[in-house]
């Protein structure tokens, strides 16, 4: 029974529950809302009123994201999906039933169980629609029949009311005083005050206006920019954050069992989707349109997201104004990371050409080349024979490449340059949390997380909201982080034994090729060499890259150990990858095990332990080969063994061009497979779930699709996390071991250059619409970034001192010659006179040793040097970072006078005073003027 009363319609509840079966909501029409029954164990069953159009002709959808009155703006909207079941299907159900009526216990089969699990769902949607009816939201549904499915959209709405309410709830920023949009660009100022053209900057249409901004008060509305047009006040993002927030608090089912929120619903399944729409097509349409005229997706697109504008700036306030300030303040640190790796990669660059232009006068390298059999080696293996070490002179002279003066000195720049960095983003992240009207800003008492609600054993009082909330025993928890430590400890592992087997790979694989007979290894002698040993070191004479192309078999001694390096990083590099991919998702299983209440404290742990996990994954073969290859080696006669193998050692070029190699395989690697992954797999993803859409639509007489179906095809959201995880890994490659590879900055900026465009191309044309959040800085990435820049102080100073031979050179040139003649014979000691191998005495190895095999005292001189290096190193370059943290302030002196200026005016707008407030603002001259609120200018 219907019974009018002005706009609103009196539900018989129990009347209508015919109208379109148990998983609708019986809508008249597609955008007139009817409910059917709301089964709730905790309220009475008494109808309620509801909002509701009144049945019409179907008029054509208005164009824009509004209801069908073309006025309504639509906030957000939620999507379930409801299988058709053909008509078999209905015969089997109803057979079903028959026999469920007859033998009760037969309900316990898998289809019982399903269509228990629809009915609670339709329940708890039906419950959740009439709470957020009752919070003061406009709804109106929309459907998409498909052959097999239905699909169900309910659009959501915030009227004014609702707005307000929450604005001040959720302290809100509102408009004081507008003021010209502030000049963060450094680059730009400076090349203006130069007069240089600066071809990165560009206008880009539609810029957001800054305001000075105080918390918005309901009281003070008439103070408020911009209070009178109610439909513009708010901005879409703040309208998203506010309809979430409604979402997030609203009922579904009972309260002790903590069933509250739209992310638990869509955890268990009873909607598919949740998102606010996009303001449009990024796609520009066929006639032209003024830039002016341009939706805020287009301009994104058009001056942002599209690959030709790869060297131009980010339009950061156009990125805060759509997808809301975390989103924001990740792309304007990406930028700033990025902007700064110009002078790294520079300097690197330059780094790397100097050792390429002064390599002839590398006199170490020149000894080997010229000494022909002068220097017999004793055998690298217990099955292979000596050789000269003149076989080794392209590798000599590479190796100078990684290992010269200059390489020292960029390890000092790097670990400035890395503290130098933080310190002005520092300062950058200030202004722009004030710019965005987040530097007050502080999360509000978070809400359980909708599993830790789902699956906590207790109720207790929250002592801050003295609501009983979902409770887990601090005891368990700790136990539980316990055990998820030794899944950790016991993955470590097995990185570690992936990592032995990686050096048994290397061993194995050289030992082969230095045996096998096969065509592979001989068609690299072009053309072929003589039979003469020394042929290999007068044609190493000639140059690097001819001794690589004309090498005689003898030398390829050294280069298959080479191979057998290159190809171990691959395997390495796989390897990594794979374990990366399977540990994340235990990473995801474990924390979600811990139990921990808040989504800030579930990311923080999440982030602690795929990080720990990563920084081993991936750093560890470079930590193996900088600091532990070549250290244990022995002496012959006495070689130390792993496994029956003897332990590896540095190959000719010395172990800094085998970490080059390894960082260069291993970050080059990872970045060009993850881009591939980030370009490729979206398109893939959408173009599947398009794909699978057109085929449940099937013959359907096609037409435009809504705003929300094209909405509901993109992809949803994954976050931020693996987005900083790579470019934090990336930041310690080109920190922690820049001393092995100059070139690593170069090549991090070359890949930030496309990852921007791809993460842009993801957020406006992949995704659907984040909800809005704000966020002040990068929150615990920062402290990372910290903690890696301090470590690569420590790290370089030990690899400079312990593996590079700048300061054994040092110290020879300083004892005994200056142009470091005979420093190749004073490296290379004499075997013990009781090593015999194959009838060959007399050889000779590379360490500091007597004829006894004991360290001679230059050893233990050079150790104390060494030392001593990392003591200096390590103390000039912290209190060098100490003072510029004491210089570089974290927050601008122009950034205060705004603070203080913005909050004179806060102080001074929400004022009882009214008098007060005009005489700061000039608006009287005299006490006797009128101060009421409709004189204030």
């Amino acid at each position: 029974m219907l019974r009018k009363k002005s706009s609103e319609v009196l539900v018989d509840l129990d009347s209508v529950t015919d109208l379109r079966g148990t998983d609708s909501y019986g809508s008249i029409q597609n955008g007139g809302f009817v409910p059917a029954r709301y089964l709730d164990d905790d309220d009475d069953d008494d109808p309620i009123y509801i909002h509701c159009e009144r049945p019409r002709l179907q008029s054509p959808h208005p164009r824009g994201n509004y209801f069908k009155d073309g006025k309504t703006k639509i906030d957000f909207v939620l999507v379930w999906e409801v299988k058709t079941p053909s008509q078999r299907k209905r015969r089997a159900r109803g057979r079903y039933q028959d026999l469920a009526r007859a033998a009760p216990e037969r309900e316990a089969d898998g289809e019982g169980r399903a269509d228990r699990k629809r009915a609670q769902h339709q329940r708890w949607r039906d419950k959740f629609v009439r709470n957020l009816q009752s919070s003061g939201l406009l709804l109106e549904t929309e459907e998409t029949v498909i052959e097999r499915k239905t699909i169900h959209y309910l659009k959501l709405s915030a009227p004014w009311e609702v707005l307000v309410y929450y604005a001040e709830e959720l302290c809100l920023r509102a408009p004081l005083q507008a003021q010209p949009n502030p000049d963060h660009n450094t680059s730009d100022r400076i090349l203006r005050k130069l007069c240089v053209p600066n071809v990165m900057a560009e206008t880009v249409p539609s810029k957001p206006v800054d305001y000075y901004t105080c918390a918005f008060r309901r009281s003070k509305m008439s103070r408020f920019l911009g209070s009178e047009d109610r439909d513009s006040y708010f901005s879409s993002t703040q309208r998203h954050r506010i309809v979430a927030e409604v979402l997030a608090r609203t009922a579904y089912g009972k309260r002790r069992r903590a069933e509250v929120g739209m992310e638990r619903l869509l955890s268990e399944g009873a909607y598919t989707a949740a998102f606010p729409l996009h303001e449009g097509s990024f796609e520009l349409p066929e006639y032209e349109v003024p830039p002016e005229r341009l939706n805020p997706r287009q301009v994104l697109y058009q001056y942002w997201a599209r690959w030709s504008k790869w060297y131009k700036y980010q339009p950061v306030d156009h990125i805060r104004q759509y997808f809301g300030e975390k989103i924001a303040i990740y792309f304007a640190w990406l930028g700033f990371y990025t902007a700064w790796l110009l002078p790294a990669a520079a300097a690197g660059t330059l780094v790397f050409i100097s050792g390429i232009v002064t390599m002839g006068t590398n006199t170490p390298a020149e000894e080997i080349c010229s000494s022909r059999g002068r220097y017999l080696m004793c055998p690298l293996c217990d099955t292979c024979s000596t050789w000269n070490i003149s076989d080794i002179c392209s590798m000599a002279k590479l190796g100078y490449l990684f290992d010269h003066p200059g390489t020292v000195v960029f390890s000092v720049f790097m670990s400035l340059w890395a503290v130098t960095f933080l310190e002005y983003w520092k300062r950058k992240s200030a202004t722009l949390a004030h710019h965005w009207d987040c530097t007050d800003f502080r999360e509000v008492e978070e809400r359980p997380r909708p599993e830790f609600a789902a699956t906590a054993p207790k109720m207790e009082q929250n002592p801050v909201t003295g609501m009983k909330e979902p409770y887990f025993p601090e005891k368990d928890r700790i136990s539980r982080i316990l055990t998820g430590s030794m899944v950790i400890i016991i993955m470590l592992c097995v990185v570690m034994i992936f990592l032995v087997t990686v050096i048994m790979y290397r061993g194995i694989v050289s030992m082969m090729m230095y045996h096998t007979e096969s065509a592979v290894l001989r068609t690299q002698v072009l053309p072929p060499c003589s039979e003469v040993t020394p042929g290999c070191g007068e044609r190493g004479r000639h140059g690097v890259f001819s001794a690589l192309l004309f090498a005689h078999p003898v030398c390829l001694r050294g280069q298959a150990g080479n191979i057998a390096n290159i190809s171990g990083s691959m395997v390495n590099l796989a390897l990594i990858l794979l374990m990366g991919q399977l540990y994340t998702a235990l990473a995801q299983q474990l924390t979600k095990w811990e139990m921990h209440r808040t989504q800030t404290q579930h990311e923080d742990a999440f982030t602690f332990k795929v990080f720990v996990f990563q920084f081993v994954n991936f750093y560890s073969s470079p930590f193996y080969v900088a600091f532990f290859k070549g250290r244990f080696v022995g002496y012959p006669g006495h070689y130390g063994t792993l496994f029956g193998m003897r332990n590896e050692d540095c190959g000719p070029g010395g172990c800094l061009i085998e970490l080059a190699e390894q960082l260069f395989i291993i970050m080059v690697g990872k970045q060009i497979i993850s881009n591939i992954q980030e370009f490729l797999i979206p398109k893939v993803k959408s173009w599947l779930q398009k794909r699978e859409l057109a085929a449940l639509r099937g013959t359907q007489i096609p037409q435009e699709p809504k705003r929300w179906e094209e909405d509901y095809e993109l992809l949803q959201c994954e976050g931020l996390f693996e987005e900083y995880l790579e470019m934090v890994l990336q930041f310690g490659f080109i920190t922690i071991f820049v001393a092995a590879f100059p070139l690593a900055p170069l090549f991090a900026l070359l890949n930030n250059w496309v990852e921007i465009r791809l993460d842009a191309q993801k957020f406006v044309c992949e995704y659907r619409r984040p909800v809005a959040e704000r966020a002040q800085s990068i929150g615990v990435w920062f402290h990372i970034l910290e903690a890696l820049s301090q470590l690569s102080v420590i790290v370089n100073a030990f690899l400079i001192a312990f593996t590079s031979d700048f300061l054994p050179r040092l110290l020879y040139q300083y004892r005994f010659d200056r142009d470091l003649h005979g420093y190749v014979n004073f490296t290379l000691a004499e075997a013990p006179a009781s090593y015999t191998h194959a009838n060959h005495t007399g050889c000779r190895y590379k360490a500091f040793r007597d004829s006894d095999g004991s360290y001679t005292l230059f050893y233990w001189e050079l150790l104390a040097v060494r030392l001593g290096f990392i003591i200096v190193f390590e103390h000039v370059v912290f209190f060098v970072l100490r003072v510029i943290d004491g210089v570089v302030p974290d927050v601008p002196e122009s950034l205060e006078l705004q603070v203080r200026r913005e909050r004179y005016l806060a102080k001074q707008a929400l004022a009882d005073n009214q008098e007060v407030l005009m005489v700061s603002r000039g608006c009287v001259s005299s006490p006797a003027s009128d101060a009421s609120p409709s004189s204030v200018s």
